[in-house]
């Protein structure tokens, strides 16, 4: 067994030194890299308040690059729907959908380089209270929005990172 475990090390090391992972947000030697390219990006003014939170947040991950060199489309859709119903508690479950349809564009072109969609599921209860409903429902809207932006992020940091 001893004699094997430096043979172990020599060909655990060998395996990894062909390995080409690099950091999502590294940059390159030229200067190029994921977040170079995020900031490079402008979003779409949106209409609806789950929109805008998703925008507002996706601005604030993506920092300032000055000129924009890509444009972010997004159509969003809501839904609510009711899960379950306690009328002995006066307590009702909900379920808010969030799903945003986007396309990231050239802005010059304005030929599409990539397009998916993203969606949240998240659950709030609400309990008769007039202004307690209307928060928890805010609340389940603006988690929601959270989630689809982190995730529009990591799509758009994938395909800028796989183009690289």
């Amino acid at each position: 067994m001893r004699q094997l475990t430096p043979l172990l090390l020599v060909a655990a090391s060998l395996a990894l030194a062909g390995c080409n992972a690099r950091p999502l947000y590294g940059t390159q030697a030229d200067g190029r890299g994921v977040a170079v390219a995020l900031s490079g990006i402008a979003v779409d003014e949106q209409k609806n308040r789950a929109a805008q939170i998703v925008r507002n947040n996706l601005i604030s991950s993506f920092g300032n690059g000055g000129a924009s060199t890509y444009v972010l489309h997004m159509l969003p859709e809501e839904k609510t729907v009711e899960l379950s119903s306690l009328s002995t508690q006066k307590l009702t479950r909900y379920r808010y959908n969030l799903k945003i349809k986007y396309e990231l564009a050239d802005a010059k072109s304005g030929d599409a380089l990539s397009s998916g969609a993203s969606f949240s599921n998240v659950s709030y209860d609400t309990v008769e209270q007039p202004i307690a409903d209307l928060r928890a429902a805010e609340n389940a809207r603006e988690r929601a929005a959270r989630e689809v932006a982190e995730d529009l992020r990591l799509r758009l940091a994938a395909y800028f990172s796989s183009r690289n």
